[in-house]
């Protein structure tokens, strides 16, 4: 899909910003770029659309050299998108997500349905279309940036930190969103970031960069386990572990299958009877079907337990779940961070399929430090 061949970029004054670097890059794969400030990450993104041109060496996408295309229409064949998104004020949602389609022409009640569609896809209804940014906020912002890199259904997108400035809870959030959307559209994404944490969790592939050169290139599971020299484990940070057994991938793999769960037409009463029958403080509320809605607790029942009679009346949505197919790795940090008892694992359409504990998920990390004792 793209493929960097002998590429270097040397800047007036002799200062070489990228040396010699040599990589190929397969269709659909996230590759993410880290390294230092200067290392030359930035610089070899833009010279893929030739916002910055290379000194030597030749960038191919599917076999074609980038020189040998009109910059304008190379640059509407690839999605980018920025950490300052670059939305344009005075336009609408729509004209904005909808902005490279105009320039290829395509007619208005087209992009209009384009718009909605992509909409759609990080939850976001119609009713955004006539507003203006400054009516959204910052993470609703991000994500119209990147729904506008990929108005034209382009295969390849280039992203350069474009969640850098965004608060941790919303960062963390739009990570989940866009990988799952990554996932389901098949799209080639080169990736650049200065943090470690999100490189692990988004790439399939990360490139480690030291002035201008590949110093590792390899799934974020090798690199954390065999980091190739003293730089790479410096960068990674000691304090990042290998947090799951080399056998032990998703959570699938830790879960416990038959968790103690509940319908929301049964009383409190009952609700207490079966937490005491099977020695826990909180159930997982399900519907007839097994679509997964939320928990409930033996202190938000004593809360309520003069206003309200049903499980339905209190139940907590606000809950932090799984999908299945998540690494170990992901669920660890959370979980940890978080001071999180369990979190319950669900399919794409939401039904409960599992719950992963705290013990569980600790009991791997003192694996990963001392090994398991025979």
């Amino acid at each position: 899909m793209l493929k960097f061949d002998h590429v270097t970029k040397i800047y007036k004054g002799g200062k070489k910003a990228v040396d010699d670097f040599t990589l190929d890059i397969k269709k659909g794969e996230f590759i993410c770029f880290i390294g230092p400030s200067g290392c030359g990450k930035t610089t070899i993104m833009k010279m893929i659309n030739r916002l910055i041109e290379p000194s030597a060496g030749n960038i191919y996408i599917n076999g074609e050299n980038v020189m040998d295309k009109n910059p304008v229409q190379l640059r509407r064949e690839i999605g980018y998108v920025i950490q300052q998104i670059g939305l344009f004020p005075h336009m609408t949602i729509q004209e904005n997500i909808t902005l490279v389609l105009k320039l290829l022409k395509w007619p208005e009640e087209k992009r209009y349905t384009r718009a909605k569609e992509l909409l759609s896809l990080v939850d976001m209804t119609s009713d955004y279309l006539d507003r203006y940014p400054h009516e959204l906020s910052g993470g609703q912002q991000q994500r119209i940036g990147v729904l506008r890199a990929l108005a034209a259904d382009q295969p390849l997108i280039l992203m350069d930190e474009p969640f850098g400035a965004l608060d941790p809870i919303t960062r963390d959030a739009l990570q989940d969103e866009f990988k799952k959307l990554q996932k389901k559209l098949g799209k080639t994404i080169v990736f650049v970031t200065h943090d470690m944490d999100e490189a692990i969790k988004l790439a399939d592939r990360i490139v480690v960069l030291r002035e201008g050169q590949v110093v590792q290139y390899d799934t974020p599971d090798e690199i954390l386990r065999n980091p190739i020299n003293e730089f790479v484990e410096e960068f990674i940070g000691k304090e990042r572990l290998v947090q799951a057994r080399p056998n032990i991938q998703t959570v699938e793999q830790i879960m416990n299958p038959h968790p103690i769960t509940i319908t929301g037409n049964h009383s409190f009463s009952e609700a207490i009877q079966l937490m005491k029958q099977h020695r826990v403080d909180s159930l997982l509320v399900v519907d007839e079907k097994q679509v997964f809605k939320g928990v409930i607790d033996v202190e938000s029942i004593d809360q309520n337990r003069k206003k309200a009679s049903y499980v339905i009346e209190v139940i907590n949505k606000e809950v932090f779940t799984v999908e299945t197919g998540t690494l170990v790795r992901d669920t660890v940090r959370k979980i940890l961070k978080k001071g999180i008892k369990n979190v319950p694992v669900v399919d794409q359409d939401h039904h409960l399929v599992g719950i992963v504990t705290r013990t569980s998920l600790v009991d791997i990390v003192y694996d990963s430090i001392w090994g398991e004792v025979e």
